[in-house]
């Protein structure tokens, strides 16, 4: 049985999506705000640093080669989305991550969950520093799909800040647009990773 935060969420996305989103909270009740806090609410309560720690396997006295680097924000792929009434675009999935680093490896903790059917994707990985061949972030655009309130789909272009870490031939992605200082994160590891391979 759907919790009332799923029922929330659900209403959030669901009516008239390509309405302005003024009208949206009229028509839902479910103000941006609050869809934050439901999504802040599930995310405090997963307490996914120790979840991470505990994956990893190692005390958290040997992953203090730089400090701990936490990303995370909301997710685009196979997630419902929408504009708020703030122009911010809000979906039904959120994506963590955390990176802790040994005096050896990069260890990559990830975890996504979805606000609407309360499905969950966890992952541990990894890397040898001499492995690891790029840490990058770039932007993305995606498209907003949505029946308007005439009943006819708009699309509207939406770009998302993403993280990249490169290891032996394959790529760990993450949002990081819920990170205001991301940039200062990711130089430390930039310039760990240089002194690791020098």
């Amino acid at each position: 049985m759907p919790s009332q935060e799923q029922k929330t969420a659900k209403r959030y996305f669901e009516p008239k999506t390509g309405c302005p989103g003024f009208i949206i909270e009229m028509i839902t009740g479910v103000k941006d705000e609050a869809y934050d806090q439901i999504v802040m609410s599930k995310l405090n309560g997963l307490n996914l640093r120790q979840k991470a720690i505990a994956r990893i396997g190692l005390d958290e006295d040997q992953l203090k080669e730089i400090p701990p680097v936490y990303f995370h924000g909301y997710g685009f792929k196979g997630a419902r989305s929408r504009y708020g009434a703030d122009g911010r675009a809000r979906t039904s999935k959120y994506e963590v991550a955390y990176l802790f680093f040994s005096s050896s490896q990069v260890y990559m903790y990830s975890y996504t969950f979805d606000l609407i059917n309360d499905s969950k994707q966890e992952k541990a990985e990894e890397y040898f520093y001499k492995d690891v061949t790029n840490f990058t972030t770039y932007s993305e655009t995606e498209v907003i799909t949505t029946a308007g309130c005439t009943g006819k789909e708009t699309t509207k272009n939406y770009d998302t800040n993403l993280f990249s870490l490169s290891a032996g031939g394959e790529k760990f992605i993450c949002s990081i647009s819920g990170v205001a200082d991301a940039d200062k994160s990711i130089n430390a590891m930039k310039q760990k990773l240089r002194e690791k391979k020098g």
